[in-house]
């Protein structure tokens, strides 16, 4: 499988013009970065805050950089400290020079991160494709994980027809004048649409080619297997899957897991109550650090 890419040198200077101008306004000027060397590239990480315990790990959805954590940092990085970073494969920093071809190559390659910033256990926060590979890295690394933080994650069914082409209407909406495409949020369930900042850079993000493989399903028996301490968040509209079913399947196949469906969110949960998600997540990782579940 040929890996992730962008088309040319063109789109790669546009998509970076945009990225860095977002960084300088967004992302704090605090932030540590380093390239980190994998066995499938060169990943960027982004480190913040200080103290002994294990970190918060953010791992993005598909498509996006670790840029769009921005609005949750304050109450994370007041609680523990922060490693946000750029997946191989994606548009960013990050360099692929190796295909991914299993769940277990992306817990290879997240492991292989976290080896090299001398993390033994991290507390993983994921949505979406990124809520699928903190949930193989419980599966493979089960002793690495303190905890883990999932928005409407990946794993939990085949992606659906609807949400391709919630995807593909919402990539259009991106074209269309602000007042329009403000207006279509709605329409589309896609509060991104609002977020000026977002559109920019994921327009900026048509130019590169994503190779990556479709998350697979884990099975009832993988679910029970993961024994770390769990939230999921679905959105209530979600357009990868049935909110009630990834629920139930949630509270009644994993030992020690928790979910709550987020009325008249959709798939693009990670952008509707940043704030008030960040510090939910604070709360229960520092709950499970405790034992308190």
């Amino acid at each position: 499988m040929p890996v992730g890419t962008f088309r040319n040198d063109q789109a790669r200077d546009r998509f970076f013009t945009v990225y860095e101008e977002a960084a300088a306004r967004l992302w704090p000027s605090t932030s540590v970065d380093a390239d980190i060397t994998t066995s499938f590239g060169t990943t960027r990480v982004h480190r913040l805050g200080t103290g002994d315990e294990p970190p918060f790990v953010l791992l993005p959805g598909s498509g996006g950089p670790a840029l769009g954590w921005h609005s949750y940092l304050g109450p994370l990085v007041a609680s523990r400290p922060v490693i946000a970073i750029d997946p191989v494969g994606e548009p960013g920093p990050s360099v692929q020079t190796r295909s991914i071809d299993s769940g277990d190559e992306w817990s290879q390659w997240l492991g292989e991160v976290l080896t090299s910033l001398d993390v033994d256990r991290a507390h993983l926060v994921g949505t979406s494709y990124g809520g699928w590979i903190a949930l193989r890295h419980a599966l493979r690394r089960p002793e690495a994980v303190a905890s883990l933080a999932l928005l409407d994650p990946g794993g939990f069914g085949e992606v659906s027809r609807k949400f391709i082409a919630w995807v593909i209407a919402g990539g259009l909406a991106t074209f269309a004048p602000r007042p329009i495409r403000h207006a279509l949020a709605g329409r589309l369930r896609n509060v991104t649409l609002r977020d000026d900042d977002a559109v920019r850079l994921i327009k900026a993000t048509f130019g590169f080619r994503r190779r990556h493989i479709l998350p697979d399903s884990l099975t009832d028996a993988d679910l029970a297997r993961i024994t770390a301490p769990t939230l999921v968040l679905v959105g209530g509209n979600s357009q990868l899957y049935d909110a009630r079913e990834v629920a139930a399947r949630v509270t009644t196949r994993m030992p020690h897991a928790v979910a709550e469906i987020v009325p008249h969110a959709a798939h693009d949960l990670v952008m509707w109550h940043p704030e008030r998600f960040a510090a939910q997540i604070a709360a229960f990782a520092a709950n499970a650090s405790s034992g308190i579940r």
